[in-house]
């Protein structure tokens, strides 16, 4: 018997089901393996430097550059998922991502590495652009925010994995850190087997004008009374100049300021994390380390409880004013205060996790679909470009200005984040995807009598 149209339901407005669940689990395993990746390379530094006898210029190159590589990635591969398609993109990323892999098991010289962590980066980077984009067009909105904000979570499990594998093969002899580095092609490889069979998103098929594909896709996976939305948003260019045309330049704007802003300081401290611990006194083996990491995990499930209850502008402005004043705190705390230095640490640590879930929230909610892969992915480069530049400069900031002015350009980073969070910060929680394209006073400053209470 035919469904009755009283009876059918868009796909916005559905209950999360297993199709959400297995999305957003393909989509974060490049979380996982990004968190993996970039936790392990501090580690294998330690072991690269005296063997290759690296100077701070190629510690810095090695350790940004897999950041080069997602800045490239995002940038290259969302624009092109937005004209062939997201599947295609989604489906074929991870096959860089082996292969590099396992051919960083075999670098003999630091050029011939980091030119293969630029390989892994780049199939890292058009993953996020594509991931989000293909998550986000599949959740229905009132699950939008958690799904796309739990990749933190995904990431930091990565990150604090690699911790663990770091300490333990650390001592496994001179070629310990080829099976650290090549050890991410384990899960690059499960996770591309997986991803075998995805769907197209039915969102870009409508913009593509395949309707009946489109519907298809939305019956199979969710049920013949679920329907797509049949309204259209006005097809825009697909060049990346419409990001800076007077429709979009404020949501371009913001969504990379602000993600350049948190994940500089993040990728910049926490790659050299070990290095870090010993220069402002503290002890950089397990029981530091244990600690932080573990703080890492409970902020990122933290900040998917903030990400459902508080506003997103709300949130951001807040961790933004949080994170500056740990980093301004530290950068005048005379040394001898180890245990305060701890305690700033654990917060900022805390803090910074928490509010990254937003960097996975705000880009994917701020495009219409045509150009939604091209937004996400123009904004997540920006940040890769930003946290390359910060990462890859680190060492020789250390050793020219010292760990006290480095922090505080760090913080003055973070300041400038919520100086542009308080601008242009938009209000996207609840906001449906389909008309998204039309929505400018969204993404205008907030009236202040909106901006009163920030949680509810």
């Amino acid at each position: 018997m035919a469904v009755s149209r009283q009876a059918q339901v868009s796909m916005d407005d559905i209950p999360l089901n297993a199709f959400h669940i297995k999305m957003a689990g393909l989509t974060f395993g490049a979380h996982l393996t990004d968190g993996y990746v970039l936790g392990m390379i501090g580690f294998a530094l330690v072991q690269l430097t005296p063997q290759m006898g690296l100077t701070p210029f190629w510690q810095g190159m090695i350790g940004s550059s897999a950041l080069i590589g997602l800045f490239i990635g995002s940038l290259l591969l969302g624009w092109l998922s937005d004209h062939i398609g997201r599947q295609k993109i989604f489906s074929c990323s991870f096959i860089i991502i082996t292969l590099a892999s396992l051919g960083q098991f075999f670098a003999q010289t630091p050029e011939q590495l980091f030119w293969l962590r630029v390989l892994v980066g780049i199939g890292l980077g058009g993953d996020y652009s594509v991931g989000h984009t293909m998550l986000a067009e599949f959740s229905p909105r009132k699950h939008r925010g958690v799904l796309l904000g739990s990749f933190s979570v995904i990431w930091t499990l990565g990150y604090v994995s690699a911790t663990f594998v770091g300490h333990r093969m650390a001592d496994f002899g001179p070629d310990a850190w080829r099976w650290l580095l090549a050890s991410s092609a384990l899960p690059a490889v499960m996770i591309m087997l997986l991803r075998i069979g995805t769907p197209e998103s039915p969102r870009w098929l409508m913009q593509k004008g395949h309707i009946s594909a489109a519907h298809q896709v939305v019956q199979r996976c969710f049920g013949p009374h679920v329907t797509l939305n049949d309204e259209i948003a006005v097809a825009t260019s697909h060049h990346l100049k419409t990001l800076f045309s007077p429709q979009y330049w404020r949501r371009t704007a913001f969504n990379s300021l602000f993600f350049v802003c948190l994940v500089v300081p993040y990728f910049a401290i926490y790659t050299f994390l070990p290095s870090i611990l010993a220069i402002v006194g503290l002890n950089p083996g397990m029981p530091a380390d244990l600690l932080l990491n573990a703080l890492l995990v409970v902020g990122s499930v933290v900040g998917i409880g903030m990400t459902v209850y508080c506003s997103r502008r709300g949130f951001l402005i807040g961790a933004f004013v949080l994170l500056t004043l740990c980093l301004l705190a530290m950068s005048v705390m005379p040394s001898g205060h180890a245990s305060l230095v701890l305690l700033l640490f654990a917060v900022f640590t805390l803090t910074i996790s928490a509010v990254s879930n937003l960097v996975g929230v705000f880009p994917a909610e701020s495009f219409p679909t045509d150009i939604r892969s091209l937004g996400v992915g123009f904004a997540t480069s920006m940040s890769r470009l930003g946290s390359a530049i910060g990462t890859g400069l680190l060492p020789l900031s250390i050793l020219s200005l010292g760990v006290h002015l480095t922090t505080l350009i760090l913080a003055g980073v973070l300041l400038l984040g919520a100086i542009v969070s308080i601008l242009w910060a938009p209000e996207t929680k609840g906001l449906t995807l389909v008309g998204a394209s039309s929505l400018r006073p969204e993404l205008r400053p907030v009236p202040i009598a909106e901006r009163q209470g920030a949680c509810r």
